[in-house]
């Protein structure tokens, strides 16, 4: 395929790359007509063809993508570069040490085992709201994550030095996805003389934030990305393309959140899962970068592997106003002119897309997200009646089933100023303006201190039993906060800063305060949380707040100031008797234009993005250990040697049948991994608790479960041992408990997985729709099968987890007719044969679940095994990714 050609770069010299008009030129493919997400990745597969992992096959498979029929087949994907955060990076660097180890143990060079593409890990998910509402919590809760992560980020330390392309940016920078919009990202790469689109996966879900600058790139879990990091392709079945059309303009009083908030409900109502979704239209073409990125963060919200936008000139100058050279700007514009990729379409019909829907940006109104999921959009004007309506509803129906609502309650805020407020159902605890989604973007962060200003000069104030906090994105924002003199603003009604990292999104969002925590439990008080965030799954901000609603920057703040989701701010008075409304302090899009003028300042973003180590000497102070190999310390509570190697052979197993097994668990629909990985707080008389307790670490002392990702030791005891998981074998009891049968004796999930094993009884787990929807929790899937499960079967599988349970070796399947889930259930103490499985296996296949009830009868459903392409065939042959790898990597240096 005669495809390199060259093109001039930004510093006037060619540069060589790969031609995907040549392509089409030479008869392969109506290339101009493949929306450009696709095409980026085919200029990938041209790139890299070597006829072993690449073949022409792939490049014309892809070259004639079929969009309203796109097939069966997979694509090998080489990515660019990975990005990783530290609660899902830490547990990946654990597995690259135990593999060095490995290969020491079996007498090789260590150094084989190397990220064979650039790897950033970025420090952000370690800090937690211990502190806020004060000038200091940012200093108080900095100097608590590095008493706390002392050892993890040791442990860093160590793998910096380890291995060549492996970079970390430290605590107190900012959050991974901004890092990369802002910093990591370049638009177009070079090596070797040969220039190429930027390309990545990362280790959480919402990577796809970058595609709003152009870049292709997607969540996977950790185990995958562990594969990529060592030379393995990205594979995954050829995608559907979701054709968005936007047209219009937001309205007066519209954010980019509420139009995010509206494009998610439409998105999963459409059903996105597994596809990628392209943006384009006169609508997209006027969106600002910062807008494009924040529906592009949410894919994982709407169930797409990617939201896509095209290149054009918003790009660059989004590239050049961070800081960007203009010899980058002007390769990027160069290159993807060359491609025929520059510009968003504007017409209809100018690409081929599987399916398109349209969307007038004109039509978004404000709106909220709630109480229990992303998708669940509520218009501002209803919220009050909704929250409402959902109070009195029954559990299983969605709803909090409280007949006797809205008793006040006294609580003591502050037990040492004696400090005393009221609450009732739907009372505001924690008002956080939180997450990547928003707080990449200077619209609506302006828009939070504008109103907060408005309502400073109005006399308002919040109550005292609201937790507020303010968790930037990056030091971007304080400084263009600080210049506008908005920080000042927000200061005064407790939204100070508290950190820069992902906080209460991913339940870093610290303790209640003692007494308001006492009560919300005693009273059985239906609090209500108020995030900016993009995830409010159950338990997720806070094990004591059982409703959670995401919103703009700016309702946030109108939100912590009324005090209560029990209220219509389209016509209520803010706050009772104070004859003030939201139209009275909302800002317009003109003075929010008008403090814009100097968010973004190219000098800012080369000064703060430059020589990290000066600008955090905490991190400076950290000293971690030298040499190729990890000194493991069987002592530590926070990085254990994992078991993932220990029976490693160069020999594929055998693809066997599973029988006698015994359920685990029995789910109902959008079981999260959140419900399944351990995440937030661990419970003292949880097995995870009375672990540390036995080695001596203090309840005081717990950290959380993100932080000791690298133990599998606490991580396999917190598996499926959320508060708020549902167990049908328990009718529904939350908390994670189940029968160990046959005697039906209750008792933990972790526990009886263990008698499970002592007894050599196989596990199986069984689940409804969309099992695993939410982050890519490696440690959903890594702590599935420390658990002992053979095979997880549900209604249907969230994309990453899917992948995750194969990486693991555990066995995915789907009910062929969803119906048949209704009739095991309720089969708590039935045991299950999987049939039909063989070394001939291929992809996609059918097997036969048979169910043999107590009462001795049986019956047979079918099922799909959901080994959906042929290398995973060997990933779940070997035991998964993570010895499939090292295999490869010690053939390859035989």
């Amino acid at each position: 395929m005669n495809t390199p050609h060259t093109f001039t770069t930004g510093s006037g010299t060619p540069g060589k790359y790969y031609s995907l008009p040549a392509l089409e030129a030479a008869g392969i493919g109506k290339v101009s007509r493949l929306p450009v997400s696709i095409r980026i990745v085919l200029e990938s597969l041209l790139r890299n063809l070597d006829g072993k992992k690449v073949t022409e096959a792939d490049v014309k498979n892809l070259a004639n993508w079929n969009a309203k029929a796109p097939g069966e087949y997979e694509i090998p994907f080489t990515v660019a570069r990975i990005v990783l955060q530290d609660f899902t990076g830490v547990p990946l660097l654990v597995d690259l040490a135990a593999m060095r180890s490995k290969v020491k143990q079996l007498g090789k060079n260590p150094k084989m085992v190397e990220p064979l593409v650039p790897v950033d890990l970025v420090v952000d998910h370690s800090v937690q709201v211990d502190y806020a509402g004060t000038q200091n919590a940012l200093n108080q809760n900095l100097a608590l994550e590095f008493e706390r992560n002392k050892e993890r980020y040791q442990f860093l330390k160590w793998g910096e030095q380890a291995f060549n392309t492996f970079k970390v940016v430290p605590p107190g920078i900012g959050i991974v996805h901004q890092v990369n919009l802002e910093y990591l990202a370049k638009g177009v790469l070079e090596k070797d003389g040969v220039y190429y689109p930027d390309s990545l996966v990362g280790t959480d879900s919402h990577t796809t934030m970058i595609n709003g600058l152009g870049v292709v790139g997607w969540g996977v879990g950790g185990i995958e990305a562990e594969a990529g990091m060592l030379g393995q392709p990205v594979t995954f079945l050829v995608p559907e393309v979701v054709g968005v059309y936007l047209t219009g303009a937001l309205k007066e009083g519209v954010t980019a959140t509420d139009l995010v908030l509206e494009v998610t409900q439409k998105l999963r109502k459409l059903g996105v899962v597994g596809k990628f979704v392209e943006f384009y239209g006169p609508g997209a073409v006027s969106l600002p970068v910062t807008d494009r990125a924040t529906i592009a963060n949410m894919a994982p919200e709407y169930g797409a592997t990617m939201g896509f936008f095209g290149v054009d000139e918003e790009t660059i100058a989004y590239l050049r106003g961070t800081g960007r050279s203009e010899e980058l700007c002007t390769t990027v514009t160069n290159y993807y002119k060359a491609q025929g990729m520059w510009g968003i379409p504007t017409e209809k019909g100018a690409l081929d897309f599987t399916t398109e829907m349209e969307m007038d940006l004109s039509t978004v109104v404000p709106c909220v997200s709630g109480p229990k999921r992303p998708q669940d959009r509520i218009e501002v004007p209803t919220l009050k009646g909704k929250f409402r309506d959902l109070l009195g509803s029954e559990v299983k129906a969605g709803g909090f089933g409280k007949a006797d609502s809205f008793k006040p309650a006294e609580v003591v805020v502050n037990s040492k100023a004696d400090v005393k407020d009221t609450i009732t159902d739907g009372s505001v605890l924690i008002a956080a303006i939180t997450s990547c989604t928003n707080t990449s973007n200077p619209n609506v962060m302006l828009a939070a201190g504008l109103l907060a200003k408005k309502a400073n000069a109005k006399g308002l104030t919040v109550k005292p039993s609201v937790k507020t906090s303010l968790g930037p994105g990056s030091r971007v924002v304080t400084d263009y906060l600080n210049k506008t003199g908005l920080q000042v603003e927000l200061d005064k009604l407790g939204f100070q800063t508290v950190g820069y990292g992902c906080t209460t999104c991913i339940g870093n969002s610290g303790p209640l305060d003692a007494g308001i925590e006492d009560v919300v439990k005693s009273k059985d008080v239906v609090a209500a949380s108020v995030l900016s965030g993009n995830r409010n799954f159950e338990a997720r901000v806070h094990q004591s707040i059982k409703a959670n609603f995401l919103m703009s920057p700016p309702l946030v703040v109108a939100y912590a100031i009324a005090g209560t989701v029990d209220i219509d701010l389209s016509k209520d008075e803010i706050v009772a008797g104070s004859g003030v409304y939201l139209k009275d302090i909302w800002p317009t899009l003109a003075e929010v234009r008008d403090a814009m003028a100097s968010a973004l300042s190219p000098e800012v973003f080369r000064k703060l993005y430059t020589d990290f180590a000066s600008q955090n000497p905490k991190w400076n102070e950290i000293q971690g250990s030298v040499g190729d190999v990890f000194e493991w310390d069987g002592k530590s509570t926070y990085i254990q040697h994992p078991p993932f190697f220990a029976d490693f052979s160069m020999t594929p197993g055998d693809i066997t049948e599973i029988k006698g097994a015994r359920p685990l668990g029995i789910f109902g629909d959008s079981v999260t991994t959140d419900h399944i990985s351990p995440a937030g707080a661990i419970k003292k008389a949880s097995p995870a608790g009375r672990f540390l307790l036995e080695n001596g670490v203090t309840q005081a002392d717990f950290n959380s479960y993100g932080s000791r990702r690298g133990n599998d030791l606490v991580m396999t005891r917190g598996t499926f041992a959320n508060v708020r998981i549902k167990n049908l074998m328990l009718g529904g009891k939350e908390g994670g408990d189940t029968l160990l049968q046959p005697a039906g004796t209750e008792m933990s999930i972790y526990d009886a997985a263990e008698a499970y094993k002592a007894a050599g009884t196989p596990t199986i787990v069984i689940g409804a729709e969309d099992y695993g929807m939410g982050s890519s929790r490696d440690w959903a899937a890594k702590g599935t099968r420390l658990l002992g499960v053979k095979a997880v079967i549900t209604k249907s599988f969230e994309r990453i987890h899917r992948s995750n349970l194969v990486g693991m070796g555990v066995l995915p399947c789907n009910f062929k007719d969803k119906a048949d889930y209704d009739k095991v259930k309720d089969l708590s103490d039935a045991t299950f044969d999987l049939l039909g499985l063989s070394n001939d296996f291929k992809p996609m296949s059918e097997a036969t679940l048979r169910v043999h009830k107590a009462d001795g009868s049986s019956f047979d459903i079918p099922v799909i095994v959901r080994i959906d392409t042929p290398v995973e065939i060997d990933y779940y042959r070997a035991g998964g990714i993570l010895p499939y790898v090292l295999a490869q990597i010690l053939r390859a240096n035989a």
